[in-house]
């Protein structure tokens, strides 16, 4: 199986400009396209070599285009850099075409008299020695990089609402925004939850928001959470969060995706 680190390491710079080739190994597809979390990652790596000196990443902005395998091209650009911010774009492309492009925006801490957080952390403890933990499902073969513990079912979980803890395989050497990109998509459509069953879905955008300098954890353990709180005549619109083992939300998500059932 091919790690995260290792597909990044194998990405070679064209040379004439900010671009790279590289592959999507059959080991990280999610159907006939790479997982998502995986391309998201690899753009995100890409934007930041694009540049010099970039502050933090406070959002990311994906959208899934088209399918994406094999051999890949990734480009990236800066859209414009200010005192305080900067925003790139990268695009993935393979035999199919342009698979994916995101927009990334940098941005450096500043002095403010806001100091305001309202977050709750769902309860779900973190595995321990003891808990019993999944690969995913072996046709999914992106899931075999991943170590996970859900909670589909409870008292307090709504209809289309999912809890999952994730931590990658193999996560020694990664850029710490890197690994939350690639965790960070791990969960199933939260439809899937009201369908009770497996059906053809696509997800079409993600927007994530980072909340704070750099993400931290123990263990390498991250608890998702997906609810849908709209799903009608094929589109479903979903609300998710990150937190970290310490129940601190690290990251606000949102996700459109589109339901062939």
């Amino acid at each position: 199986m091919t790690s995260l680190k290792q597909i990044l390491d194998g990405l070679t710079p064209l040379g004439d400009g900010p671009g790279w080739r590289g592959e999507i190994p059959d080991g990280w597809l999610q159907g006939r396209t790479g997982y998502g979390g995986l391309s998201a990652a690899i753009a995100l790596h890409c934007a930041m070599q694009s540049d010099t000196d970039l502050p933090p990443l406070r959002s990311a902005q994906v959208s899934f285009i088209g399918p994406l395998a094999g051999p890949i091209l990734v480009t990236a650009h800066r859209l414009r850099r200010g005192k305080n911010a900067a925003f790139i774009q990268a695009d993935i492309e393979s035999e199919a075409g342009l698979g994916l492009r995101c927009t990334f925006v940098f941005m450096r801490a500043i002095e403010s008299e806001l100091d305001y957080a309202v977050t709750t952390v769902p309860d779900f403890a973190k595995p321990g020695p003891e808990e019993t933990t999944f690969k995913g499902h072996p046709a999914v073969a992106f899931t075999q990089n991943f170590e996970f513990l859900d909670r589909r079912d409870g008292p307090n979980l709504l209809p289309a609402e999912w809890l999952r803890w994730t931590r990658l395989n193999e996560r020694e050497g990664l850029d710490p925004m890197v690994e939350l990109l690639a965790v960070g998509d791990c969960l199933p459509p939260a439809a899937l939850r009201l369908i009770g069953r497996n059906v053809p879905m696509s997800s079409l955008t993600w927007i994530l928001n980072v909340l704070g300098p750099q993400p931290t954890t123990e263990d390498g353990w991250w608890l998702l959470r997906s609810n849908a709180d709209y799903a009608r005549a094929g589109s479903s619109s979903q609300q998710m969060g990150i937190w970290n083992s310490r129940g601190e939300m690290v990251a606000e998500q949102m996700q459109s995706v589109a339901v062939f059932a």
